[in-house]
């Protein structure tokens, strides 16, 4: 296995807690996320890709999923994973694979929707691409929530997170950018990105103290308004992603 991939999982392992408290469902951009989702994941066979402590994919077997599969190379993830499946009883068709998400071992055409949580600054997206391409259905989606690297002061957190080890070398040289947008481009025959968090990231540290959320409310409305302007948008703190019709020709 390369090191890159091996440094990964050590990390992922690492932070596993940390992951099984995340919930971010009362943010605009994932509430925005998981309308989407719901519309386009009933009876369908959803990829959970990069499922880590299966958060998501215990929400995409609630919206209605015929099958979740969630993937992840973190052996602690899927633990946890398989723990909240089993905790919160959802009694639906998800199953957790300890698998490489550059090398998907499924069948052509196999997935009706495709999810997409965070996990490309962790891969080597370029490559991954075709893979992605060629286990969606002709008419399959990928829908994903990414965090976006153009913002300067986000970005100088980034760089203090993977000095201090709460970020690996390779996710905060891979964050997901405008050109990563661009390339889907040739991968799909539509694209939709829609931004968040411009300003309202600024509450995150604030949310467990009296009148966080409040703050959180007042920054979000603020983003409505400043992103009405195109060239803000690039540095939102989070993107939100519809990639339809996916060139099959190109896999």
């Amino acid at each position: 296995m390369e090191e890159r991939k091996q440094k990964e999982i050590e990390y992922y392992d690492k932070k596993v807690g940390d992951f099984q408290r995340f919930k971010p469902s009362f943010l605009s951009s994932y509430k925005f996320l998981y309308q989407l989702l719901k519309n386009r994941c009933r009876d369908k066979v959803v990829l959970d890709f990069g499922c880590g402590a299966g958060l998501h994919s215990v929400q995409l077997a609630k919206m209605g999923a015929k099958k979740v599969i969630g993937i992840d190379l973190s052996e602690a993830s899927l633990k946890a994973a398989r723990l909240r499946h089993e905790m919160q009883d959802t009694k639906h068709n998800i199953q957790f694979i300890n698998m490489d998400c550059e090398n998907l071992d499924f069948a052509d055409s196999y997935f009706d929707v495709i999810f997409d949580g965070g996990t490309f600054s962790s891969i080597d997206l370029e490559t991954t691409w075709p893979e992605l391409i060629r286990v969606l259905k002709p008419d399959g989606v990928l829908i994903g929530i990414e965090t976006f690297g153009h913002n300067p002061l986000t970005n100088l957190k980034r760089k203090f997170n993977k000095l201090t080890g709460n970020r690996t070398a390779w996710a905060a040289k891979h964050i997901f950018r405008m050109p990563d947008l661009a390339k889907a481009k040739v991968y799909f025959g539509s694209t939709e990105a829609y931004y968040f968090h411009l300003v309202s990231w600024l509450a995150f540290p604030f949310l467990r103290l009296p009148g966080g959320k409040l703050l959180l409310k007042i920054l979000e409305l603020t983003d409505r308004i400043l992103l009405e302007l195109p060239f803000l948008r690039k540095y939102s703190f989070k993107v939100v992603f519809i990639f339809s019709e996916p060139k099959k020709s190109n896999k």
